[in-house]
């Protein structure tokens, strides 16, 4: 189908041996390529060298997911513009995954919570600092804080046509702000779930000419498969899924969502 997966962890197929395989897998369901995002310091040069080793199918991004943000995150967060010299290997697309998250935070300590609520802040308020003075596109978490996210990245003043808030579960009031800005929604396969219709309402609101697909692989596992882990092989259902939903032919969506993620990514 001429697919590019632009968000999934290939760091856990690589841990257990799975790798190959899955690769290969992916391949035989159509994807040509594939966005891998960094999450913490001890996976971007995994990616890296991923990414050296699948020239043109395998790409990267670094950065800090907010639930990896911890009391020693500026030491890791340090090292981590040392990946765009393009010394050591393939440079990374993005800078991300960064953002913020509630949904994680102590349940049973509000103090505490906010504590962490603040910790997440500096870090994704340092990370879109250095993607301004990259000029590097951004992969934005945000899990129950959506409102935060928006107003610190427009304080920031990173440009906005270089943000996507991956895996967008909001509606379409959400979408409408990310859309008036100049960012967007990349979508999972929640877009396949029964109780979805506000994220389906939210992507055709969007449009098919701004539309990115991903697994998040190993997460969110697509319809006819939930329930099981998911894989990069497993994005062509929820293609074939927008494609209904966009009343176009499987090939078009992809070559639309294709062409999207490649312009956006700069791959």
């Amino acid at each position: 189908m001429g697919l590019i997966d632009s968000h999934t962890h290939l760091e856990s197929f690589a841990r257990r041996g799975e790798l190959a395989p899955v690769l290969n897998r992916a391949r035989a369901a159509g994807l040509d390529a594939l966005i891998t995002i960094g999450t913490d310091a001890d996976d971007w040069g995994l990616y890296r060298d991923l990414a050296a080793a699948h020239p043109g199918f395998v790409h990267y991004t670094a950065g800090i997911h907010p639930c990896s943000v911890d009391a020693r995150w500026e030491e890791r967060f340090a090292g981590l513009e040392a990946f765009w010299s393009g010394q050591a290997g393939p440079r990374p697309v993005a800078l991300g995954e960064i953002g913020l998250d509630r949904f994680h935070l102590p349940k049973d300590d509000p103090a505490a919570a906010e504590q962490v609520f603040a910790t997440q802040q500096a870090a994704f308020r340092a990370g879109l600092a250095l993607a301004k003075r990259l000029g590097c596109p951004v992969v934005v978490h945000s899990r129950g804080a959506f409102r935060e996210c928006v107003e610190m990245i427009d304080a920031s003043g990173v440009d906005w046509t270089k943000v996507v808030f991956h895996c967008f579960t909001e509606g379409p009031a959400e979408i409408a702000e990310l859309n008036r800005r100049g960012g967007i929604g990349s979508f999972t396969g929640i877009l396949t779930y029964k109780t979805a219709e506000a994220i389906r309402a939210a992507a055709r609101a969007q449009g098919i000419e701004r539309l990115m697909l991903e697994t998040d692989a190993p997460y969110l596992t697509p319809v006819p498969h939930r329930g099981k882990p998911n894989e990069l092989a497993y994005l062509r259902h929820t293609a074939e899924f927008a494609a209904t939903l966009f009343g176009v032919g499987d090939e078009e969506l992809a070559a639309r969502s294709t062409a999207n993620a490649k312009r956006f990514f700069g791959v």
